[in-house]
């Protein structure tokens, strides 16, 4: 039986000396790892912006914290990386469109305009028909290869009386009911 208190790996068998899988075997590996359709929101001193992402999960409830992946070279990226105030708004298949403009589809000064955004603790865009909206405030960033990963601490949780969602699965949005 192994030793349950050892968490250090081999010294002999570190990830610089395992083989990796291909980019693209790793890619359609995650096209098959259902995640939540989240619209990531911040605003401050270096400006409003947001991406669609499904790279965002819970990390502890002690203090209530998640995280969020951003790529680095991302055109959001730099107000992400500034920013502290940070908003994770779940949405459903009613907002696939505006999911898809935050993916990408719209520049970064279009993507606010037709949708009723609110300002909660942080003052990062709250997303009003979002099934959740998690306002939070970025406490640590740590950069791994080619993205940084954003820890942010809970502030604020608010969700819809009757929320639906999406998720993204083998690279398209299905939905889910409550």
């Amino acid at each position: 039986m192994a030793d349950a208190k050892s968490s250090k790996p081999d010294q002999e068998t570190t990830s610089a000396t395992l083989p990796h899988v291909s980019r693209e075997a790793f890619r359609d590996g995650m096209a098959h790892l259902a995640g939540a359709v989240n619209i990531v929101t911040t605003d401050g001193p270096a400006g409003r912006a947001g991406f669609t992402a499904t790279a965002v999960c819970s990390v502890t409830d002690m203090p209530p914290t998640l995280l969020v992946c951003v790529n680095l070279s991302s055109s959001v990226a730099p107000a992400f990386l500034e920013n502290t105030a940070l908003c994770v708004n779940t949405v459903g298949p009613d907002l696939a469109e505006l999911a898809m403009a935050f993916g990408g589809k719209l520049p970064v000064d279009e993507r606010f305009v037709d949708e009723d955004w609110s300002a909660d603790v942080t003052g990062a865009p709250c997303l009003k028909g979002a099934a959740v909206s998690f306002d939070c405030h970025v406490t640590a960033r740590q950069e791994i290869g080619t993205h940084a990963v954003l820890f942010c601490e809970v502030l604020s949780v608010k969700r819809a009386d009757s929320p639906s969602a999406s998720v993204y699965y083998a690279r398209k949005f299905h939905a889910l009911e409550s």
